[in-house]
């Protein structure tokens, strides 16, 4: 019998799971799938809620951030940030404690404990992504930032910031925060002060914080551009390459029809507070957005760079065209 013919007969009388050799046998005109499952697991929670939680009368609430942690040499989304790392330890044992981590930046929350401390949940924001590792399975977590659009909304912690806190805590905990820890450096430490050589463990299963760096080559925002002026793709750009520019367009047919100026016209700028000079064909990195833009220049016989400009700005030799958001002004 033929195999596509066994699987359907299979499928029919209901035999149940496909025999495990069969069942990862792909079709021969099929090709691996590239896909991020740690970033498909970080799904947006229906409702600003913890179903079933109930805290005990004695539970605390704890509120602890900045808006950013110790910066990592990578990224754990398209936001162009670099990620940065956040080092929490829970020390509480008179009590059990619910936690509201908040960071601006897109971070990752590192947790341990002192024996005794009992981490009921974790409501994690932030503008960016968050993610967490080290608590056991059985703590729930909700993921509620300006990115994923959580129910909560957003928050990160800071002084200044301190007010949005405790309505945020009274509707998913229902009292308010009991106290706010302020991270220094990417550390902090949550409830009492940890006395001299105390043990600090964390999930025996816990991801490694550098297991969340995304799994593709091209970083994004400023440091995937500074990757491509690495890999030959980009150079920085000059003052020569803006007189190039106007020079091109002065040339053109097409320039504005206006009267020569006497002593010469006055010297026309661009703003570059990131300038590059594409070299090769290449594909913008995500992420070029607000102080995460930059300047390109496409030389002639250059083709004009794939991607998404965002607040970015491309002066194109090729055509004489200028496209982005700095051509209006």
């Amino acid at each position: 019998m033929k195999p596509t013919c066994m699987l359907a007969l299979i499928l029919t009388l209901g035999f149940g799971p496909l025999p495990a050799a069969m069942a990862q046998t792909p079709p021969a005109d099929t090709k691996p799938f590239a896909f991020d499952r740690s970033a498909a697991q970080d799904s947006t929670p229906a409702v600003c809620a913890f179903p079933g939680l109930t805290l005990p009368a004695q539970a605390k609430v704890f509120a602890a951030g900045a808006y950013g942690g110790s910066r990592q040499a990578w990224q754990i989304d398209d936001s162009g940030h670099e990620a940065t790392r956040m080092d929490v330890v829970a020390n509480q044992p008179q009590a059990p404690v619910v936690l509201m981590l908040g960071s601006y930046e897109p971070t990752v929350w590192n947790v341990g404990w002192t024996p005794g401390t009992r981490i009921l949940a974790v409501l994690l924001s932030g503008y960016h992504r968050q993610v967490i590792t080290g608590l056991p399975a059985s703590v729930p977590v909700l993921v509620s930032s300006y990115d994923n659009k959580g129910p909560c909304g957003y928050f990160y912690v800071s002084g200044e910031r301190a007010k949005r806190l405790n309505p945020i805590a009274r509707q998913v905990f229902g009292q308010a925060v009991d106290m706010l820890y302020l991270a220094h450096e990417g550390r902090v430490v949550i409830g009492d002060p940890l006395p001299p050589g105390v043990a600090l463990v964390t999930d025996r299963k816990a991801r490694a914080p550098e297991s969340f760096r995304r799994p593709d080559s091209q970083l994004a925002g400023p440091a995937g551009l500074e990757q491509a002026v690495r890999d030959g793709y980009l150079r920085p750009a000059t003052r020569a390459d803006v007189d190039a520019w106007f020079v091109a367009l002065q040339a053109s047919p097409r320039h504005d029809d206006v009267p020569p100026i006497a002593g010469g016209a006055p010297r026309r700028h661009i703003s570059m507070i990131r300038g590059y000079v594409v070299l090769k064909d290449y594909t913008l990195p995500p992420g070029l957005y607000g102080a995460n833009s930059a300047t390109f220049f496409v030389p002639r016989g250059v083709p004009r760079p794939r991607g998404v400009l965002g607040h970015s700005t491309l002066y194109d030799f090729n055509t004489l065209a200028c496209s982005g958001v700095a051509c209006k002004l």
